[in-house]
């Protein structure tokens, strides 16, 4: 990956008719962008037949592939079943992640709720997430990772802390930070300033290494935050919501990491081209 920063979406782009990845792949190549992430939000719904002829069209134009897990998953929950469930669900995400040549696959790792504290439920995370690490090892899947995402609600776990002690404490992990996720969860004090995304990186490459900084894999988009955290996520256009993107590549150009940076803005695709933009046109940085 000689790149600095690869640019893509979450999800086949806006202007896509077809609900075909392979086509979504050509798609977002022709529009000069090389990363997208593949959404099993609502569950893993793929052959093994198709996911390698994702791979395939992947491979062929130069497309950098990740997938975010489904959003159900909750490994800090004290019900068993659910925690078996969300196991399976990661698993099953992990198989097609695999077969398609991802090297990462997001996921939200759960909640508070139910745990007599934070640092219980981190530890029941923990705990249950090391089980499908050993699966996935028994079934010979290499070369893709698991990525617990910053995440935007107060109530569920993941703060970037979380997301690195999860790392550190499991193998087969990277962290994956959603800059959208860290501002709306903190109702807007931070992600404000080019030395807060900063010490966030340094943070990351002091604890786990400088492996998960090259590269960093990123989720942007401006979004609306309450009491609660995050509400809706909005497209760069909407200045009155933040974060600033070019906050966030200026500070990834000062570190000189790689990073990949996939859009969850309404327009996806456009931007991210928007992002590219800024990033290697204006800030020169790509």
């Amino acid at each position: 990956m000689p790149e600095r920063i690869r640019f893509g979406p979450a999800g086949k782009p806006v202007g896509m008719k077809s609900g075909d990845y392979v086509k979504a792949i050509e798609y977002v190549a022709n529009e000069g962008l090389d990363a997208l992430e593949y959404e099993a939000v609502r569950g893993v719904r793929i052959s093994e037949k198709k996911a390698v002829e994702i791979k395939r069209a992947a491979l062929e134009h130069g497309i950098l592939l990740s997938m975010h897990a489904p959003y159900f998953i909750n490994l800090a929950s004290p019900n068993e079943d659910t925690v078996k469930k969300s196991q399976q669900r990661l698993l099953d995400a992990l198989k097609a992640a695999n077969w398609m040549g991802a090297y990462v696959v997001v996921f939200h790792p759960g909640y508070y709720k139910d745990n007599p504290s934070k640092e219980a439920a981190l530890k029941r995370v923990i705990e249950n997430l090391k089980p499908v690490v050993e699966q996935a090892k028994q079934l010979g899947i290499k070369g893709v990772e698991l990525g617990p995402e910053t995440t935007g609600k107060r109530a569920q776990v993941g703060d970037i802390d979380e997301v690195i002690t999860i790392c550190r404490e499991v193998e087969m992990c990277r962290p994956v930070v959603d800059w959208a996720h860290i501002y709306a969860r903190y109702r807007g004090q931070h992600v404000t300033s080019i030395d807060q995304v900063l010490k966030v990186i340094e943070k990351i490459e002091k604890e786990l290494g400088s492996r998960a900084v090259n590269p960093l894999h990123t989720h942007f988009s401006r979004i609306e935050y309450g009491e609660g955290g995050e509400r809706e996520h909005h497209t760069l256009d909407e200045a009155e919501y933040g974060p600033e993107f070019r906050i966030v590549c200026e500070a990834y150009k000062q570190a000189g990491i790689r990073a990949v940076i996939i859009s969850e803005s309404p327009i996806l695709d456009q931007d991210a081209l928007k992002m590219k933009k800024i990033c290697c046109e204006e800030l020169g940085y790509c």
